[in-house]
């Protein structure tokens, strides 16, 4: 029985090898326009309450430029500013809305102040950084989020700490 005979394509070796870069470069240009988009430069200084004990995250995620709030088992604030206070599991009554238990008004009229009066992009975009104690309900955090977002700040980053 006989051997069929391998096919080895026949190669010119007098044509030169073309290779098309076009392709190529457009792909590294758009990796290059992701890059730049998406690198920050700058560190976001916050200094939280003594008081104030913060949960613990392992995210490794860039914090950016927004309204500092705090929240912490006494009251909330935005910058030196009380808003309303709280008693540990809830907001004092007079600082909420009869109509809506969850609506905090001194909290919206504060951050629609802050929207008409700042030129940072981040708040007129609507980022919150809430530094909130680890002890308190999710309740209350979900009251503080429910009236900004009715502000305008639907981003609201909680801040943690790193282990």
């Amino acid at each position: 029985m006989a051997r069929r005979k391998r096919y080895t394509p026949e190669v010119n070796k007098k044509t030169a090898l073309m290779v098309n870069v076009t392709s190529l470069t457009d792909m590294f240009t758009v990796i290059l326009v992701f890059l730049l988009q998406t690198y920050n430069t700058s560190e976001v200084q916050l200094e939280p309450p003594p008081e104030l004990r913060m949960p613990t995250s392992q995210s490794e995620g860039v914090l950016t430029q927004g309204l500092e709030m705090t929240l912490s088992k006494e009251s909330l604030s935005i910058g030196k500013e009380v808003l309303a206070q709280v008693n540990g599991k809830d907001f004092a009554s007079g600082d909420k809305d009869p109509k809506d238990p969850n609506f905090i008004p001194a909290l919206f009229k504060s951050l629609e102040k802050a929207s008409k009066e700042t030129t940072v992009k981040a708040v007129k975009d609507g980022q919150i950084l809430l530094i909130a104690d680890r002890e308190l309900p999710y309740a209350v955090i979900k009251k503080v989020m429910y009236t900004a977002s009715m502000a305008g700040f639907p981003q609201v980053k909680l801040i943690t700490t790193s282990q």
